[in-house]
């Protein structure tokens, strides 16, 4: 008959005594192999819902910014329109019939948007293709020809 009390009085655990030692096996390679393929598809598949959370916020952001900048845009123009009526009323303060002001505000922009226009052309004859590029990009395409 099997008594507990008598292994604890002798310092064993009658728990301990019935305990097999672990066995431990040695995983095969195709355990490996699908294992790291699982830890693998799993990483991106976090990878991939972490990206889309942060491109989700910054396309919310982006969203934003850009209504932003259309209204801001939009306020501009609208502060542009009472400046050249402001301008125009000031012009008539000194006599002149209103549309007569008008037409003076109306051929201030069409000699400001002729001046910018002229510097474009000037700014845009400028811009040369990227010589030293095109030219590696032949050097390039010739060594892979020859080799």
């Amino acid at each position: 008959m099997f008594d507990p009390t008598s292994e604890v009085l002798e310092g064993k655990s009658p728990v301990m005594s019935q305990r097999q030692p672990p066995v431990t096996e040695e995983p095969t390679i195709g355990k490996l192999v699908v294992d790291a393929s699982r830890d693998v598809s799993s990483l991106i598949q976090s990878e991939i819902a972490l990206a889309k959370s942060e491109l989700k916020i910054s396309v919310k952001a982006g969203g934003i910014s850009i209504a932003m900048f259309a209204t801001a845009g939009f306020l501009g123009l609208l502060a542009i329109i009472m400046l050249s009526v402001a301008f125009a009323y000031f012009v008539h303060m000194t006599g002149l019939d209103l549309a007569w002001c008008f037409l003076i505000v109306f051929a201030a922009y069409l000699l400001v948007a002729g001046l910018l226009a002229f510097v474009g052309v000037h700014k845009i004859k400028q811009v040369k293709p990227p010589e030293r590029a095109i030219e590696q990009a032949k050097e390039t395409k010739s060594l892979l020809k020859r080799g």
